[in-house]
């Protein structure tokens, strides 16, 4: 089985620090959106923030194991994978929020990663090992 190149990992490691650190902003470093607060908490818009986040995390780790030679059925079991992995990372990102001051744990934001993390490995599935 021919290896995949380190660089077709560089996007995803790339969306990995960058989720860390938002993950690990404190409160009053984020953004007030004091006239659209009751409307995108109503919408859950910060749980499909996460959902988006760990969704795309999931995707740019899965796409270089689609794209390479390995046959099908050993590909699907590196999308699961990664998709659990994806998904207790989001799992861990709520713990170390817990030390980030005005952040806390949310087991409704976890959700939101995993569930992200899930429709990566569906939209992988269909597009990905359709071909």
């Amino acid at each position: 089985m021919k290896q995949i190149p380190i660089n077709k990992f560089i996007p995803g490691i790339v969306w990995f620090l960058l989720v860390l650190v938002l993950i690990c902003l404190p409160q009053h470093d984020l953004p007030e959106l004091n006239e659209w607060s009751v409307f995108l908490d109503n919408i859950y818009f910060d749980k499909w923030v996460h959902a988006g986040m760990f969704g795309m995390l999931a995707f740019l780790f899965i796409f270089p194991f689609g794209k390479s030679t390995i046959p099908s059925t050993t590909k699907w079991k590196y999308f699961i994978w990664i998709s659990i992995i994806v998904s207790f990372w989001g799992l861990a990102t709520e713990f170390i929020q817990r030390i980030i001051p005005g952040r806390s744990f949310e087991l409704m934001d976890w959700a939101a990663d995993s569930f992200g993390a899930l429709m990566a490995l569906i939209i992988s599935k269909i597009f990905i090992l359709k071909n």
